[in-house]
């Protein structure tokens, strides 16, 4: 069930998650990121859900970790409770496609959460950011692995060395987010990208997230290799002979799944 730090809507086969923290800045608590992790795992394994959405506030996606609770943590306790691995891991392992929604601010594990997303969708105000360099840390969520594997290493190296942020359209032209949108419509546009998704074979859909997720972790003769065996693995598929005797039929394909 949800809980009060988020909320879940479920339509057209798309999992509206919102990060509704009682603060509009959405600080990326262990509490929070418990429930996120519990609500996208429950969507993960509902058959309805064919996608997900994940959203903030007007004002934040999120502005960061809880710094607070940083402050009593030693090395020790941070090691050995596996401090952000222990429960942010869990999101990179969500199956199904995941688009961000993100308007105002997305600084430190705010832009980490959204770069663990398979699509990016930025409301013109949004901003994205990894401060973590003025508090005397490193980021501790990815920010320095998928950082500039989406945006090159120049500019991944200003916004970490630097702690400056970048603006939406400034995401947009380096990479890091898929698409800009009026101020109020990211969420909108996000659901129309998700139902876009859910509109094809769920077992495709998550073979292709798998594969260019593979892409950053192998060599281009590997990828290839592996991707090469998923498309044969494709002709397993009543969806796969649905859509192509569809194609030939000149027909929108019944996909089933299977």
């Amino acid at each position: 069930m949800p809980t009060n730090l988020v909320s879940e809507e479920r339509e057209d086969g798309v999992a509206l998650i919102r990060l509704s923290s009682d603060n509009p800045l959405n600080p990326l608590t262990d509490e929070l990121v418990d429930a996120l992790v519990a609500s996208l795992g429950r969507a993960d394994a509902d058959p309805g859900v064919r996608a997900v959405v994940i959203t903030g506030s007007a004002k934040a996606f999120a502005a960061g970790a809880n710094v607070k609770a940083m402050v009593p943590l030693g090395y020790s306790d941070a090691f050995q409770k596996d401090y952000i691995g222990r429960n942010w891991d869990a999101i990179r392992q969500v199956r199904k496609p995941v688009v961000a929604a993100v308007s105002g601010y997305a600084l430190g594990g705010g832009c980490e959460l959204a770069m663990m997303c398979d699509i990016v969708l930025a409301a013109e105000s949004a901003v994205f950011g990894q401060p973590e360099v003025t508090l005397g840390i490193i980021p501790g969520a990815g920010g320095t692995q998928r950082l500039p594997r989406a945006v090159g290493k120049s500019l991944a190296m200003w916004m970490c060395l630097t702690g400056e942020s970048i603006t939406a359209a400034e995401a947009h032209r380096s990479g890091l987010v898929a698409r800009v949108v009026p101020d109020g419509e990211v969420v909108h546009a996000a659901q129309q990208t998700a139902r876009a998704i859910a509109r094809h074979s769920l077992p495709v859909v998550m073979a292709i997230k798998e594969a260019v997720n593979r892409s950053f972790e192998s060599s281009l003769n590997e990828g290839l290799l592996f991707e090469r065996r998923l498309f044969h693995a494709g002709f397993a598929l009543h969806d796969q002979k649905e859509g192509i005797t569809a194609f030939t039929e000149r027909r929108g394909p019944t996909f089933t799944d299977r």
